[in-house]
């Protein structure tokens, strides 16, 4: 099978396992997170030719986009983004500091909004794709005590609703 899966937050929990599934399944994995050595335990148990590592912090568009660029070839052509990395930040709005609330804002939505957004058009050329948004039940739900994770997740949900109903007619799947 020729078909290459971008995964945020690979390193660990559904994103790793996830990783897992696809090279078991003989998919290319790109494979993000923050930490390098992680990412490198990932490609030597895997291999080169399986997994690719890009380590960058999905906060940063421009690192973002670098790794994109770098994407080496057979990577490049990405078949299945998977919007996994995601943060919870304890406290409420009034107790959490700003910056951590905006660092929240910025890995569970600013960064899938600009992720998806750089991949869909390779997807849309090709006329095949999919998007992998992970989000929460709390996407359903207010959350009094986490009202900015909650609202992010709604965010991502509705996000997603809109952009499977946009871009099903053109091939690509976009599943929450």
């Amino acid at each position: 099978m020729d078909k290459t899966a971008f995964i945020t937050g690979a390193t660990s929990g559904f994103g790793r396992a996830a990783l897992q599934r696809f090279v078991a399944g003989g998919w290319r994995v790109v494979a993000t997170g923050r930490r390098a050595e992680r990412l490198a335990a990932l490609v030597a148990e895997h291999g080169a030719d399986r997994v690719h590592a890009a380590a960058f912090d999905i906060r940063d568009a421009d690192a973002m986009g670098a790794a994109l660029a770098a994407l080496p070839e057979g990577f490049r052509d990405i078949d299945l983004l998977v919007n996994n990395a995601g943060l919870a930040t304890p406290g409420s709005l009034l107790t959490a500091g700003p910056d951590e609330l905006q660092r929240q804002l910025d890995v569970n939505v600013t960064a899938v909004l600009h992720l998806t957004r750089a991949v869909l058009p390779g997807m849309i050329d090709r006329g095949r794709g999919a998007v992998v948004n992970v989000s929460s039940i709390a996407g359903f739900l207010p959350g009094p005590g986490s009202a900015v994770y909650y609202a992010g997740k709604a965010f991502v949900l509705s996000l997603t609703e809109a952009l499977h109903d946009e871009l099903s007619p053109r091939g690509i799947r976009v599943t929450c």
